[in-house]
């Protein structure tokens, strides 16, 4: 999860340095980023063995919304426009912090702690008969 955040950090950087920010209009650079941290927040979310990324993959989702409302009423006023692109990251770090404290205490408490499960493993003990 660090990864993708810092990878949608570093592409805001560079489309904020290099790009023409707007709020007037749907915001296609932004609406780019946004796609990228949503499928990869959900790819992650099917691949960890926890709760938290499902989360994650929420709070990535939502700024879509914007762009979507943004593209169905261009008269949305431009700070609703930028509140509902912006508002739900500030969940992130935070969640993050605990997930990682989380982690770490079950680590302390019983010497280990599985994060992943792989992707061909059956549901349950019955689907691996049928």
């Amino acid at each position: 999860m660090v990864a993708i955040a810092l990878t949608i950090v570093g592409m805001d950087r560079w489309y904020f340095a290099h790009g023409t920010v707007v709020y007037q209009s749907l915001d296609i650079g932004y609406l780019a980023i946004d796609l990228f941290g949503a499928a990869a927040t959900i790819a992650l979310a099917f691949a960890a063995y926890r709760f938290w990324p499902m989360l994650m993959a929420v709070s990535h989702t939502l700024p879509l919304l914007g762009h979507f409302s943004r593209a169905v009423d261009i008269s949305m006023h431009p700070i609703a426009y930028l509140t509902m692109q912006v508002a739900a990251s500030w969940l992130l770090p935070p969640l993050l912090i605990l997930a990682t404290w989380g982690h770490q205490r079950r680590l302390k408490h019983s010497g280990s702690d599985p994060s992943w499960q792989p992707l061909s493993r059956p549901l349950s003990p019955n689907a691996a008969q049928n």
